[in-house]
Formats: structure tokens, C-alpha cells, sequence
């Protein structure tokens, strides 16, 4: 396909893959799911081709290697392997062993994005290990479905930009961010909780630091802080950790060590506090153990640091 600038109508689009419209796999040893799921994508995402399906982990893998989908949904219980197993033999047959993190046979295509469907919580740890996009618990709600769709048409309209090059990028750009942000809820805390969020627990962060990820345990974590779509992830070492992941979401995945909101955007190491300050507009600085910098409190939680 060639892109032409001048021509919005050769633009990519945030339903696209790298090469034509976005392909999935589904994988479910149960029809009847496995039709209901395919109904539920039908209606949130029309744009979305199944280009294959597979009742259990050997067929997953064979159709996956075969048709090459940008995504994949895989039941993680399922005769004869795992989705958990079959994600892995995936990944290392895809392209001389090299994994999702290699390059494809594919021009321009990226690894299959990979989400987990199941019945159980307890293989979250291990489904996030396997860089999944997401990990749906059943029954799979529309809205929680939808929240899916909008990560995983974030991640291919990024795909299909970077493909696309910088003279078609703007268009998509736009495209990108939209998604994004139907993807992400936002800074605040507020809101009804996720369930299946609150039931993933994180004890260590993968934070994004240029190209490299930073495995951050969490008592070493001083502060995380809302910028834009990312969080930043405030340690003694410094430097820009990001994790693409709404604030909200994130304090209810986090295990282990105490975290206090002070601001909209802002939760805080509670056993890093070392004290509190009033100005003389009456706001409340934290000192916190290992950051040279005050960290405001926002009025809405002033009450937190008031005397007893």
C-alpha cells in the first residue's frame, strides 16, 4: 500500500495492522464462548477480520504460525497446551526463535499482540510476564471488552505510524491518541473500580526508561506521578521510568507496600514520608526519604497531614 500525504484517504488507520485491515486468532476449547467473544468483537470492532480459530493449545499454534494475526486471544486453559504455552511456543517459532520481541517474515508487521481469556485470576502474574496487551477474565463484559479493543487498536495504529513513516504520521497520530485515551480512565482515582484490574497484582514495576525496560521493586518506589498518558515512576536513582498505565489502575494492582494519594496525580511511598509543611497559602509539602524535592499536597487530601 503506498502512502501518500497529500491523500488522506491512503492514510493508515487505528483499525489497521501493518499491511491491510487488523487479524485476529481466537482460540477456545468452548464454542459456545468462543462465538460469543467473536459476536462481542463484531460489534465494538467491525474492522477486525478472525482469520483463524483453534479449540486447543496444538492448533493454536499451528493457525498462528499459519495466518500470521496481528492479535491473538487465547483461552489459557485448553487440551493439549496452555494458552500460557501456547503463547510461548508462538513466540519462538515465530521468526527464527527470536521471540515476540524479533523481527517477523512479515514486511512492516510487528509481533501478534497477545491477550489472555479465562475463568481463573491466578495466571495474571504469568500472563503479564508474557508482555500480554491484557488478560480478560469470563464471562468477558462489553465494557470491559471494550477497554481491550482500545489498547490493542492503540498498539497497532502506533505499528502502522511507525511503518507509515513521518510524512504520513500526523493523521495517525491523532488516531493513536484517541485511542489511547479510550484505553486509558484517566489520572484520578475516582470511579467505579475493575474488578479484574484490582485482582492483578503488581509487586514490580517494568518501567520504560529510553530503550530499555527497568525492573523496579516496589519499596524502592518513591512516587508515581500522572504525566499525560504515562505514569512516571519517581525512584532514588532518577531518570524518566514510564509505564503506560492510568494512575487509577495502578493503585489498585499495587501489593506489598502502602501507597497514599496526595494529589489528582499523584500517590506516594507512605513509609518514604518523612514529614509534612504548610505555606502560608495553607498547602501541605511532603519531604519524602531519598527525593531532594517537596512533593505538593493537593487540598482535596490536606486532611491527611493535619495535626492530630
Amino acid at each position: 500500500m503506498t502512502l501518500k500525504p497529500a491523500a488522506p484517504s491512503h492514510a493508515p488507520s487505528a483499525d489497521a495492522g501493518t499491511d491491510g485491515p487488523a487479524t485476529a486468532l481466537i482460540a477456545e476449547d468452548e464454542p459456545l464462548l468462543a462465538r460469543a467473544l467473536e459476536r462481542q468483537l463484531a460489534a465494538q470492532w467491525p474492522a477486525l477480520r478472525i482469520v483463524a480459530r483453534a479449540e486447543d493449545g496444538p492448533s493454536a499454534v499451528e493457525r498462528a504460525l499459519a495466518h500470521r494475526p496481528d492479535i491473538l486471544l487465547l483461552d489459557i486453559q485448553m487440551p493439549g497446551a496452555t494458552g500460557l504455552e501456547a503463547a510461548a511456543e508462538i513466540a519462538d517459532e515465530w521468526e527464527g526463535g527470536e521471540g515476540f520481541a524479533g523481527t517477523v517474515a512479515r514486511p512492516n508487521a510487528g509481533p501478534p499482540l497477545v491477550v489472555f481469556v479465562t475463568a481463573y485470576d491466578r495466571y495474571a502474574v504469568q500472563a503479564f510476564e508474557r508482555a500480554a496487551v491484557d488478560y480478560l477474565l469470563k464471562p468477558v463484559t462489553p465494557e470491559r471488552l471494550a477497554e481491550t479493543v482500545a489498547r490493542l487498536r492503540a498498539r497497532l495504529a502506533q505499528r502502522a505510524a511507525a511503518a507509515a513513516g513521518p510524512s504520513a504520521g500526523a493523521d495517525l497520530l491523532r488516531q493513536v491518541q484517541e485511542a489511547e485515551r479510550q484505553a486509558q480512565p484517566g489520572p484520578a482515582l475516582g470511579g467505579e473500580p475493575d474488578a479484574a484490574a484490582a485482582e492483578e497484582r503488581i509487586r514490580v514495576i517494568r518501567a520504560a526508561e529510553g530503550t530499555r525496560v527497568r525492573m523496579i521493586p516496589l519499596p524502592e518506589v518513591i512516587a508515581f506521578e500522572a504525566a499525560d498518558k504515562y505514569v512516571n515512576v519517581v525512584t532514588e536513582q532518577g531518570g524518566d521510568a514510564l509505564i503506560r498505565m492510568s494512575l487509577r489502575e495502578l493503585a489498585l494492582r499495587l501489593e506489598g507496600v502502602e501507597f497514599t494519594q496526595v494529589h489528582r496525580g499523584v500517590l506516594v511511598n507512605a513509609e518514604r514520608i518523612v514529614g509534612a509543611e504548610r505555606d502560608e497559602a495553607g498547602h501541605y509539602w511532603l519531604t519524602l526519604r531519598g527525593l531532594k524535592r517537596p512533593l505538593k499536597v493537593s487540598r482535596a487530601f490536606s486532611h491527611l497531614f493535619k495535626p492530630m
